[in-house]
């Protein structure tokens, strides 16, 4: 079995769908590949997550200029073995790579990052993509968009995708009057215009009074205000903003939810449906990008970009017990596509070609 570095900055990250995805598939190589090394700063956040990758820590630097400088000069001491990058990002000096490129939602949706953030990737992104060996992307999706905005060929390209836990699972609990969402601040997540839906129900008295709509995920205080959503839903207790939160409680949430909905305008993949399908809770999701990819036939679509379909959604669903049993049943099915082990097998054999042909 052939030895690579695995760039394992992501466990210095807070834990979004890119860095779930380094993870989960970190511990399936770990497990395939017992000789895989795992190179991090020292500022790691997940510690029992590096405990168990046996992550050796490098350099005195951290962020990117630990990824520019220290991990490229510690890799020409050890020879300049091959290093795979799972997070977007890699150095971009360092030749004898692979980068994994989720999706381009920097391009395409540039108010969602700091001005900072977007040139740093626009500068950045399209010469990693450029000058590494291979790249990987989570959705035939992203493979296109890759292809046609940073001029990169097909055959350059292979589609690894997510899954999720195996702590995901239906728990038969008796459900609430909950519509769920997971998603952060960013504004191609679209959430308010599901809180616009959401209202434009009550208003109009097209679901029960006693719904309460619970959107999971990143709270920052000071974004949230600067958003139209702190108008829209201050003073209202049918709107619940909960913040991070743990794993465990989320699964609790999939589970008490009658109904998920995914708004967004914009997915690289997009792993919140398939949590809630595998919750046993049927699914609203946006008719973009590689949602259809992902979710099949196991999921209700809406246009994200019109307030009245969303709310049509939800209403339809919530109203229609023969739509939800479906849908419950058809997204059982659809989440046992998908898996981490799969994947991980799927990236060993896309680099022992990648290291063959170069022989």
């Amino acid at each position: 079995m052939f030895i690579f570095i695995v760039n394992a900055r992501f466990l210095t990250q807070k834990i979004t769908g890119s860095q779930r995805f380094a993870i989960e598939i970190s511990k399936c190589l770990k497990k395939l590949c017992p000789n895989i090394v795992f190179l991090a700063p020292k500022n790691i956040l997940h510690k029992d997550i590096a405990e168990e990758l046996e992550v050796k820590t490098i350099g005195k630097n951290k962020g990117h200029i630990w990824e520019q400088i220290d991990l490229p000069l510690h890799l020409k001491r050890l020879g300049n073995p091959l290093l795979l990058n799972l997070v977007n990002t890699a150095p971009l000096l360092y030749k004898n790579k692979i980068v994994t490129i989720h999706d381009l939602s920097w391009m395409h949706f540039p108010n969602s990052v700091s001005k900072k953030f977007y040139i740093y990737y626009k500068f950045l992104i399209p010469r990693i993509a450029k000058n590494s060996l291979h790249i990987f992307t989570v959705s035939y999706f992203s493979k296109k968009d890759i292809m046609k905005n940073l001029k990169i060929e097909s055959n350059k390209i292979s589609v690894i995708y997510n899954a999720i836990s195996d702590k995901f699972q239906n728990l038969d609990v008796n459900k609430e009057d909950i519509i769920l969402s997971v998603a952060t601040l960013q504004p191609y997540k679209n959430l308010e215009s599901l809180i616009k839906a959401f209202v434009k129900l009550k208003e109009d008295k097209r679901i029960k009074e006693n719904y309460k709509l619970v959107l999971v995920g990143g709270l920052n205080s000071k974004v949230f205000r600067k958003t139209n959503l702190f108008n829209i839903a201050k003073n209202r207790k049918d709107i619940v903003f909960t913040g991070y939160v743990s794993d465990s409680e989320l699964v609790k949430f999939y589970n008490k939810a009658k109904l998920f909905v995914f708004s967004s305008k914009f997915e690289g993949f997009g792993i919140p449906p398939l949590e809630a399908m595998a919750c046993g809770t049927p699914v609203v999701v946006s008719n973009v990008a590689s949602l259809p990819e992902v979710c099949g036939d196991a999921a209700y679509y809406v246009n994200p970009y019109d307030v009245n379909d969303i709310a049509r959604g939800i209403e339809t669903v919530l109203k229609n017990e023969k739509l939800q049993k479906k849908l419950i049943k058809k997204g059982l099915e659809r989440v046992k596509l998908f898996g981490w082990e799969k994947s991980a097998k799927k990236l060993i054999e896309v680099i022992e070609e990648v290291i063959s042909c170069r022989k």
